[in-house]
């Protein structure tokens, strides 16, 4: 019954998170390959267009924290939501409004009064990077939230196929001189590039 279980469990959690396993293999892939696709897309993964560019007066003091300033800049323009804010050297604010199909960089020149709001081109490799690296509760936004317990809920459940499948292994006395070689060759080459990388 006990093995039932767990064979059960293991397949339904792989069924379920499949979505999941695919995205961080695809995107492991871009990632280990950016130069290829670098070059694909003429030496650039990453392209902005502009969406618009409008006078902007700020409400709040020009020497308020980035953060504070692009909370504000961002709920005037009506697109709220996880973001990343810097001042550059020019006195510029740059806001990146984190999204996973369409990220958005503004940029709002105090000493101007005038924000660009530009929007990145859709590209496969960067989509898959951006989906890889989303992690974390730092954001205070339900979704964000949703999605980093998605990825402990992946962290889990890979930690259980390791220990599922050593089960299954040990339970089917056919396979177990097979089985042990390859866990063993697993061991030992993952050592090697520890110790030689």
């Amino acid at each position: 019954m006990f093995s039932r279980i767990i064979r059960r469990t293991h397949m339904y959690l792989a069924l379920m998170l499949s979505p999941w396993m695919l995205m961080y293999a695809l995107s492991t892939m871009a990632m280990n390959h950016r130069g290829f696709f670098r070059e694909m897309y003429g030496g650039t993964a990453i392209a902005f267009e502009k969406e618009r560019e409008q006078p902007y007066v700020l409400a709040l003091a020009a020497d308020a924290e980035p953060r504070r300033i692009a909370e504000q800049v961002l709920k005037d323009l009506d697109l709220e939501g996880a973001f990343a804010a810097r001042k550059v050297q020019n006195g510029s604010i740059v806001v990146q409004r984190l999204d996973p199909i369409y990220p958005r960089r503004i940029t709002w020149s105090p000493s101007e009064g005038r924000l660009v709001l530009e929007r990145e081109v859709f590209r496969t490799p960067a989509f898959l990077e951006r989906m890889h690296r989303r992690r974390g509760f730092q954001h205070d936004f339900a979704l964000e939230d949703a999605w980093a317990f998605s990825v402990d809920l992946v962290i889990v459940a890979m930690i259980f196929w390791v220990a599922s499948g050593l089960w299954m292994w040990w339970e089917l006395r056919s396979t177990r001189a097979l089985g042990a070689l390859c866990f063993a060759g697993g061991i030992l080459v993952f050592l090697f590039f520890i110790f030689t990388i």
